[in-house]
């Protein structure tokens, strides 16, 4: 029987080999300089057999910080480091898209003490475990809320990292507005209370990743811009009881734009709200016309379903990716994979439970 994962596709005119995505998967291994660098270009390879490449979360500016050794795209200097990773992944037919992050609250003054607390549309603390920084483990900071002079400068800094990331050869961005990071901070009523014109209605809401889709589309066409977005999550503390509401519409306004794609975190595995029915990407098809990317807890099998069914044009894989480089094969030939459960080395600084794990054939 044909595998549709394993099928061509055309996303809004960027050619894929196959539709299994390599999903972003932050990893800790561009030093404390963030600078990306020859280990990570080869495990980016190790791994080009996929359709598309989706980068790590690479932050858009130092406030942006809130993860330990993870890269930036903030400088010149940064942008030719990732050049080496994109050729990389271009050698062996493959786009690669950069992913661009700012953390906000999910962060820590550790991280930037030049610019002291972490920022947020509202001072509102992500409540429960403490955060990773580079002096240890550290209870969460009520962030200093936005103020609404600041804002334009945080669009324009996506902006740049857009500019950084095409210098770097990038075939395209994506906007990171999901898992409870910085954009998602303001489409959420939990964790947004602005009083001004980013907070309050659903339009005010959604304002912010308006005007930074607006900003990076000035640098790469619209095609080329692809928006991840959590609906169901939990993680960072997020959560809104008009989750529905909210991210229909969100889905419905970015329809307008002739994105790439919209990736959409339908699967439960990275924490549930439960604040009701788990959204779906069907109810994602009613609003949005363009390509529908799965994520989150898929195997080949519920992969081929949702696009078997049409709910989906591709689906994103993390976790198996970090264990089986060649997870495409895999798939191609029917070998089993490899389990990620060592969660040791997924953030550890080195090559080990990084560029270590063997293909199928040399295991």
């Amino acid at each position: 029987m044909s595998s549709k994962l394993l099928s061509e596709l055309s996303l809004n005119g960027l050619p894929l080999k196959n539709r299994v995505v390599m999903a972003s998967l932050t990893r800790s291994r561009a030093g404390v300089e963030r600078m990306a660098n020859p280990l990570m270009a080869k495990y980016y390879q190790q791994r080009a057999s996929a359709g598309l490449i989706l980068s790590e979360a690479t932050v858009i500016s130092r406030q942006g910080i809130g993860w330990q050794q993870s890269p930036g795209i903030y400088s010149p200097e940064q942008a030719q480091a990732w050049k080496q990773v994109v050729d990389s992944v271009h050698e062996q037919g493959t786009p690669i898209f950069l992913q661009l992050w700012h953390c906000g609250r999910a962060s820590h003054t550790e991280f930037h003490p030049e610019l002291g607390l972490p920022v947020a549309p509202s001072a509102i603390a992500i409540s429960g475990d403490s955060i990773h920084t580079p002096k240890g483990k550290q209870p969460y900071e009520t962030p200093r809320p936005l103020e609404t002079e600041e804002i334009p400068q945080i669009v324009n800094d996506y902006r740049q990292g857009a500019e950084y990331a095409k210098q770097a050869g990038f075939d395209g961005v994506e906007v990171h507005a999901a898992n409870g990071y910085l954009i998602d901070q303001f489409l959420q009523s939990k964790t947004n209370q602005r009083q001004d014109n980013y907070g309050g209605s659903l339009e005010n809401r959604y304002r912010f990743l308006q005007e930074i889709l607006e900003a990076v589309t000035t640098v790469y066409p619209s095609n080329r811009v692809g928006v991840k977005l959590s609906p169901n999550g939990n993680f960072n503390d997020v959560g809104s009881p008009d989750y529905r509401e909210t991210f229909l519409y969100v889905g419905q306004q970015l329809n307008a734009y002739n994105l790439a794609y919209l990736q959409v975190v339908d699967g439960l595995d990275f924490g549930f709200h439960d604040l009701g029915d788990p959204m779906t990407l069907a109810e994602f098809r009613g609003v949005f016309e363009g390509p529908l990317m799965g994520n989150c807890g898929y195997n080949q099998d519920k992969a081929e379903a949702a696009l078997v069914r049409g709910d989906a044009d591709c689906i994103s894989f993390g976790r198996p990716f970090i264990s089986n480089p060649d997870l495409v094969e895999r798939f191609a030939q029917g070998w089993p994979l490899t389990p990620a459960d060592d969660m040791s080395g997924w953030y550890a600084f080195d090559a080990k439970g990084y560029t270590d794990f063997p293909p199928y054939q040399e295991a």
